[in-house]
């Protein structure tokens, strides 16, 4: 009975990370928000939330304005998050860090996981936490979960669920 429990648990935490299959996963190329005083749409800025670095300095998100920014939400217990990492990596050495950063926030229930995690799979993106609650924006029912946001702070993608960015769609997006 305790081991059949336990698979079952086990089941049910997979699945609700591993909204990476390609039926469930879903992109969006613009996320808009209505604005109900004035009725029109305009795309979601990026958050003002702050972030824990590596070395456990606070960072605001929004301090990466004037770049392209993409936000990785990941836990070091997600199988598709962490099997879509490499692919992350490999985007981020066809980019230049001077216009574009890469902001792999960790949500899971502990930093230092999250830091022991890339350093023994040598895992070379900056690794973030947050140092409150989360966003509306990042609030999300499955991860991994994406977001690009354009110079301007603007959500131009969003991506649900496992993918490759290593990929000339994601180098094009931000490197254009």
């Amino acid at each position: 009975m305790k081991q059949s429990s336990i698979i079952l648990f086990s089941l049910v935490l997979f699945a609700a990370c591993n909204n990476a299959d390609k039926e469930t996963q879903t992109t969006e190329t613009a996320t808009e928000i209505s604005t109900p005083a004035t009725r029109e749409s305009r795309p979601a800025p990026m958050p003002s939330f702050a972030m824990m670095n590596s070395r456990n300095e606070t960072v605001n998100l929004e301090s990466f304005k004037g770049k392209k920014v993409l936000v990785n939400l990941w836990a070091t217990w997600c199988g598709p998050c962490r099997a879509e990492i490499p692919s992350i990596q490999q985007l981020a050495a066809k980019t230049n860090p001077d216009k574009v950063a890469i902001v792999m926030l960790s949500l899971d229930d502990d930093f230092e996981t999250a830091k022991d995690f890339a350093s023994k799979t040598k895992m070379n993106l900056p690794v973030y936490f947050p140092a409150g609650q989360l966003p509306t924006l990042f609030t999300v029912e499955a991860i991994p979960t994406t977001f690009i946001f354009n110079e301007k702070g603007e959500l131009i993608h969003r991506q649900v669920g496992a993918d490759n960015y290593d990929s000339p769609a994601y180098i094009e997006m931000l490197n254009k």
